[in-house]
């Protein structure tokens, strides 16, 4: 796991898929820490890819670096306890100036189940299953 989420830092950004009923969605993402043996990405509960994480907690993530590309799927999971917020966010101070350990609005969520896929041109694909 620790593999897949230097993957994703050393990218700065990865772009995460959800379902909207039957429409696909794709935004940019930042944020892939560890926190107690579990990779967490953060976002806003009032924002529309909270509510389809909410409605359907399957996705998708994929970036691209010097030859190589990951992809993870799995399943997220809501923990809406402090110490996860607050290890978030202080490992993404930047966050800080939108989101609080304490509001109602900041979601970190996690994988519960998870596949990533590192992939290049020229070597066979890495999979790792956590």
């Amino acid at each position: 796991m620790k593999e897949v989420q230097e993957f994703l830092k050393s990218c700065g950004v990865y772009f995460l898929a959800t379902l909207d009923n039957d429409q696909p969605r794709v935004r940019p993402f930042g944020t892939a820490e560890i926190f107690e043996n579990h990779l967490y990405i953060e976002t806003g509960k009032k924002k529309d890819v909270f509510k389809q994480i909410e409605k359907n907690n399957k996705v998708e993530l994929c970036t691209f670096k010097d030859s190589k590309w990951i992809r993870v799927s799995g399943t997220l999971k809501l923990d809406d306890r402090v110490e996860a917020k607050k290890d978030m966010l202080d490992k993404n101070p930047e966050l800080r100036n939108m989101y609080s350990e304490y509001d109602d609005n900041t979601a970190v969520l996690y994988f519960e189940t998870g596949k990533a896929v590192i992939s290049s041109f020229t070597e066979e694909p890495k999979i790792i299953n956590f």
